[in-house]
């Protein structure tokens, strides 16, 4: 199935003076706002990426303040609680990628004042919010279209950028990375001799490589996270960046969805029950569990590092269908891949339970009757020692 992929929601202001389209909102705070997967890299900011053609809009989100976006996005947005009605959006302003390049932003994190929105002409409308901010000191794509933009004088021209919105931005070192050093991506568009963006093949070979070894054995270089590996502080980078409304969370389906009305799916945040697969003790002992384990393979590790990094709260109600009732929602029934994995537990000692006899007819090995099973499950999986009474008979 196709689940929900989290995004960090950079809020990048922009400031004045303000493009002729956006002006008569000047009494409010705009931001255009980028989608990453990768929070802790902010520090190293050079500019935001916008496409000249792509179709953007300005909408209104909760506290009057507006969001520049792609109508995909800012759809999925109303429906996660970001706008004053849920599921719809009041747009303010209907742009195209031009209307908005060469303005001015305050982004978070980044050494810069100032950064601008420069042209991107390989950013997707179907992915993220069409706004993308730049780290060309860890990302090989963005190293080499700033570097384009930087080397090619005609290219500036055509889209109204002046130099000194390119030129004096320099990639900051913020993640040493073993074997790239302090400024990875430059290194790794050395390595793979990428010449320019439109090297496709060579910065998608160099980005895999960067990012895997960014995430998992970069340590970072940053005042207030030297020496902290990557993979340890990005939750606590975009927990402050939430906390001081730099940033909020955002999510959309990992690939189109259609429904079987034709409708483009999306991620909804409705009343929902959630299992805590991120709570620290139970996410301590998963990680010290899959220490001790023989993966045979390093990318199968790096996978369940992975899964243990992103898996947080997992949804496991549903309103309707066949199954199991929450015990204390009954409104509520167990979502059916929910139940699936806490059945899991249920196969550990399900030999002693059946041997065999699949309707409960007969006792299993362990002999314990059906009418025993409450306090069994509490011994087993709770390590609860509870005396239960059923009729004359008394279990410990």
């Amino acid at each position: 199935g196709v689940g929900p992929q989290e995004y960090t929601l950079i809020k990048m202001k922009l400031k004045a003076p303000y493009p002729p389209k956006l002006a008569s909102f000047s009494n409010r705070n705009i931001y255009l706002v980028a989608a990453t997967l990768r929070p802790e890299t902010m520090f190293g900011q050079t500019n935001c990426w916008v496409r000249p053609d792509m179709k953007y809009v300005a909408v209104e989100v909760n506290g009057g303040d507006v969001y520049v976006s792609t109508r995909r996005a800012a759809r999925n947005m109303s429906y996660q609680d970001m706008t004053p009605n849920f599921g719809s959006l009041n747009v303010l302003a209907e742009l195209v990628g031009q209307d908005i390049m060469g303005v001015g932003l305050e982004a978070p994190l980044t050494s810069y004042q100032t950064i601008y929105t420069l042209p991107m002409l390989t950013i997707k409308e179907d992915k993220g919010t069409g706004v993308v901010t730049s780290v060309p000191s860890d990302a090989p794509d963005d190293f080499a279209a700033l570097r384009d933009l930087k080397n090619k004088q005609p290219l500036r021209e055509k889209y109204g950028i002046s130099d000194e919105m390119v030129m004096p931005f320099e990639p900051v070192p913020i993640i040493n990375v073993p074997d790239y050093g302090d400024l990875c991506a430059v290194t790794a568009c050395e390595r793979y001799k990428i010449n320019s963006q439109n090297d496709k093949d060579k910065l998608q070979e160099a980005k895999e490589d960067t990012y895997k070894k960014g995430f998992y054995e970069g340590v970072m270089l940053v005042k207030g996270f030297e020496g902290k590996k990557v993979q340890d502080v990005k939750k606590m980078i975009q927990a402050q960046m939430i906390e001081k409304n730099e940033a909020v969370l955002y999510k959309e389906p990992e690939k189109l969805v259609v429904s079987r009305s034709g409708d483009e799916c999306v991620v909804a945040l409705c009343d929902q029950w959630f299992l805590d697969y991120g709570e620290p003790n139970w996410r301590t002992k998963a990680e010290h569990a899959l220490s001790q384990m023989n993966t045979y393979s390093d990318d199968v590790r790096n996978n369940f590092e992975s899964t243990l990094d992103w898996l947080h709260e997992h949804a496991c109600s549903r309103s309707y269908g066949l199954g199991t009732k929450i015990p204390w929602d009954k409104q509520y029934l167990v979502e059916s891949l929910s139940d699936s994995t806490i059945y899991m537990s249920f196969y550990t000692i399900c030999h002693m339970l059946q041997g065999g006899i699949w309707d409960g007819s007969k006792a299993g090995p362990a002999g314990i009757s059906h009418y025993k099973l409450p306090p069994m499950w509490a011994y087993a999986y709770a390590n609860k020692r509870k005396r239960y009474k059923r009729g004359k008979k008394q279990i410990i």
